[in-house]
């Protein structure tokens, strides 16, 4: 379909995968097996902490929380996928692209939050082992996420007021499979350089504020740490904050690629390849590797896997 200069775009054509014409059902079966093992995975472990006791502390708040927000942003972005990649017409309308992109923005602003808060709560374990339960209280706990979600929302909403408050008069041919910040404005018929420089600044709002919040608390830990006399107790903290920062690695890395590179390095391909990991690979390997890791977590699923098993028909 040809657009021409009056034409207003009411929907977007997904291509993110038209280079792989011949391997979509394949793929199609790959990703879908990725995200039922995905969801199960999160469903354990959410449903462990849940029931078991001994899990209700902070930390284990925190992932729980982590599982949910990766659980839910995978949601919005993967099952679309899984069917335009069987669809003939992999559309989406005007208003669904906006929805997509708030919910999206609003799921991974608030994990960039939430895994700083993450951050604060080793911090206090390990550097205030005796204030610990005083100062990350159920109520402090509550606060920290409520307040992830609220600079999540608040930073969605703002940006993408003004990605779609842009006119979109030309190319309706999205090259991605969703609707995210980069492949929408390159349609834009023209761009507010005041709109790019206060997106781009709310990307690395995002992005940089927790990290180095992030940051200062493990440069407190290390000192922390290697101030105690026993090894097994250096080990024991090493290794609680060892999967976090596997974690922070991972999603800041791939994020500071995706938003805070500088626009003469954009690639359509290489942002569909990264974005694979971070809405199918990331979400069913993060929770994995907080509980594999963890023989407390494994503990625990064996105890309610056993009261499970035990309950009288």
């Amino acid at each position: 379909m040809e657009w021409t200069n009056d034409t207003v775009v009411r929907e977007f054509v997904f291509l993110g995968f038209s280079a792989l014409a011949g391997l979509q059902q394949l793929l199609f079966v790959v990703f879908l097996l990725l995200y039922l093992f995905t969801l199960g995975t999160n469903a354990i472990i959410m449903s462990t902490i849940v029931l078991d006791r001994a899990l209700h502390t902070p930390m284990y708040f925190f992932l729980s929380v982590l599982s949910c927000s990766e659980t839910s942003y995978t949601f919005v972005i993967v099952p679309k996928m899984l069917v335009d990649l069987l669809a003939q017409k992999k559309t989406i309308s005007f208003l669904g692209c906006a929805i997509q992109m708030f919910t999206f923005l609003f799921l991974g602003c608030s994990h960039s939050f939430l895994l700083a808060a993450m951050g604060y709560d080793r911090y206090v374990a390990i550097c205030n082992p005796l204030r610990y339960t005083v100062l990350m209280g159920h109520g402090v706990c509550l606060g920290l996420v409520a307040a992830a979600c609220a600079c999540g929302f608040t930073v969605a909403q703002i940006i993408t007021s003004l990605v779609f408050h842009l006119p979109f008069h030309s190319s309706n041919q999205l090259h991605h499979f969703f609707c995210d910040i980069s492949p929408v404005l390159k349609l834009a018929s023209h761009h507010s350089h005041l709109s790019q420089l206060v997106i781009f600044m709310l990307c690395a709002l995002v992005l940089v504020a927790p990290l180095l919040l992030i940051l200062v608390s493990y440069i407190r830990i290390i000192s922390a740490i290697v101030q105690f006399p026993s090894t097994l107790g250096r080990y024991k903290a090493f290794s609680t904050c060892a999967s976090h920062l596997i974690i922070v690695i991972v999603h800041y890395g791939c994020a500071s690629f995706i938003y805070l590179r500088p626009k003469s390095n954009y690639s359509s391909s290489q942002d569909a390849l990264i974005s694979v990991s971070y809405t199918i690979l990331t979400p069913l390997f993060n929770p994995m590797i907080y509980s594999l890791r963890n023989k407390e977590f494994k503990s625990a699923l064996r105890r309610v896997v056993g009261r499970t098993i035990s309950l009288p028909h």
